[in-house]
């Protein structure tokens, strides 16, 4: 098999794997839709062992480079997302609570900015995004106004909805990737079909015109034997 047949066949595999993946996302993401409180309680989980990791290679990162000059400030960041990941694993349902909190409050700041900077600027987007910061108002709204029993679904949501699309962004890329690869291959062969029935029928010419060349020769032979008078003159 040759170099580019052979990197293309790992090409459509890695394309292949990505769709896979993709399909896994998207069936943890209608699950998590559906049980949107083991999705909210699973992404603090998650999110708290994240934090804890990253502090703890923060920490040994800081102790290797102990002699630069952000050494204490890579010590302190390190000892806070270790401490605030022990407290989310620990407490999920209390993080989840304040989290919550704090998308509200995002969502409220956001789409009151949003909403006053397109009714000022009034420019060519001014009804997209008049449309998204009243929808972030809302949506700010009442998440606070069923605080604190929004938090019980609101991050799920937000996590599975993630999964979702990212899942149905990885199948397209797949997908896409391995119908351009096969495209690819096809206009290869194609070519290569062509240019062997060019040489073929170029060839087939030549060999005829040779063919027709020693024949004329023949005749002209033949003549001059026959009229030896006339070759003389």
């Amino acid at each position: 098999m040759t170099g580019p047949a052979r990197e293309g066949r790992k090409l459509r595999r890695s394309f292949g794997w990505l769709a896979v993946l993709g399909v896994v996302l998207v069936i943890a993401g209608i699950v998590g839709l559906v049980y949107v409180g083991l999705a909210t309680l699973t992404s603090m989980l998650l999110f708290g062992w994240l934090l804890l990791v990253g502090g703890v290679v923060g920490l040994l990162h800081a102790i290797e480079s102990r002699g630069s000059s952000f050494f204490w400030l890579a010590v302190v960041v390190a000892a806070l997302n270790i401490a605030a990941g022990v407290v989310v694993i620990r407490h999920p349902e209390g993080s989840a609570e304040a989290l919550t909190m704090f998308a509200a409050l995002l969502f409220l700041t956001g789409g009151l900015f949003r909403l006053v900077g397109s009714l000022v600027v009034r420019g060519p987007q001014f009804g997209w995004t008049l449309l998204q910061g009243a929808f972030g108002l809302l949506l700010g709204i009442l998440v606070l106004v069923n605080w604190p029993e929004s938090s019980r679904y609101v991050l799920g949501a937000f996590f599975s909805l993630a999964l979702l699309f990212d899942g149905l962004g990885l199948i397209a890329i797949g997908v896409s990737g391995r119908q351009i690869l096969g495209m690819v291959a096809d206009g290869g062969r194609t070519g290569q079909t062509g240019q062997t029935g060019h040489t073929e029928q170029t060839g087939g010419t030549g060999q005829a015109g040779g063919t027709g060349g020693r024949a004329a020769a023949g005749v002209s032979e033949a003549s001059s034997e026959d009229d030896p008078d006339r070759s003389k003159n």
